[in-house]
């Protein structure tokens, strides 16, 4: 992606935030796209794996409508969404030590069909702090030898819901599946590596933790290189979307009790192959 280019078309701006993942889109209101306007952003999405739109200061209805062209808006199991706005998660600042997701991670990877896209959109932000970053996992996966890929191909790893049961205060049976480690984009047709943190991928299917993690933790470790991502800095009105099938991101909290409120919104996906 080093060789991307600044795109022009349908009054929509489409510039590169890095040469590896990340564009920024200007020109048009999310919320009311033609059917022309949103091939030109598909095409950007597909191109860059998360795209930014600056100063939208998009409503919630407006917000639901963008998501609905990209798919279903799902609801995920252990979240509590906004009363009149299903499908729309209200995330807040619940401190350091309760924040779940202040690690590298692709969202809800536990369930049997995780979402394909997650779109945030700013509400409150805090004077400094809060960024958020993201990681192409194509570029983890092309990274590999040739002998690892051949070693990934049709492995499986467990996904659990652990990390987030603990942090959300979930009680009863916490929700896990097996995902091939190595995920082909059903629109894109490219490999990506994907995995997530260890306490949530404990072990490969049919074998140990202790035989598993080593190499879990190297593949962990190949998406968030410098050269393969990009860390966001929020403002006002600020929506980011991302693809959860081909990029893993994280949200830092460096920002202490200072508001930060985002409203989230997850598109449903196929099960990962």
């Amino acid at each position: 992606m080093s060789d991307a280019a600044q795109i022009r078309e349908n009054d929509i701006v489409v510039t590169p935030l890095t040469g590896s993942i990340g564009a920024s889109v200007r020109g048009q209101d999310i919320g009311n796209l033609d059917d022309e306007s949103f091939a030109v952003v598909h095409r950007a999405f597909l191109d860059h794996c998360m795209l930014t739109f600056p100063g939208q200061h998009v409503s919630d209805t407006g917000l639901l409508a963008f998501a609905k062209r990209w798919g279903e808006v799902m609801q995920t199991p252990m979240l509590t969404y906004l009363d009149g706005y299903p499908g729309i998660l209200r995330v807040y600042n619940r401190g350091k030590e309760a924040t779940p997701t202040e690690y590298w991670h692709p969202d809800s990877a536990y369930l049997e069909k995780p979402p394909a896209v997650s779109i945030l959109a700013a509400q409150e932000l805090p004077s400094a702090g809060g960024d958020t970053m993201w990681c192409n996992q194509y570029l983890a996966y092309e990274s590999l030898s040739e002998g690892m890929k051949t070693y990934l191909e049709g492995l499986r790893a467990k996904f659990s819901g652990a990390k987030m049961a603990r942090r959300t205060g979930h009680e009863g049976e916490v929700p896990f599946t097996y995902h091939p480690v190595v995920r082909t984009h059903p629109e894109t047709n490219r490999k990506a590596l994907y995995i997530s943190h260890p306490e949530t991928v404990p072990a490969f299917e049919n074998m140990t933790e202790a035989e598993s993690r080593p190499i879990l933790d190297y593949l962990y470790a190949q998406g968030p290189q410098p050269d393969r991502s990009y860390r966001h800095v929020w403002q006002p009105g600020d929506v980011v979307m991302w693809d959860n099938r081909c990029t893993m991101h994280y949200a830092v909290h460096d920002h202490g009790a200072a508001d930060r409120v985002m409203h989230r919104i997850t598109i449903a996906g196929d099960k990962p192959a």
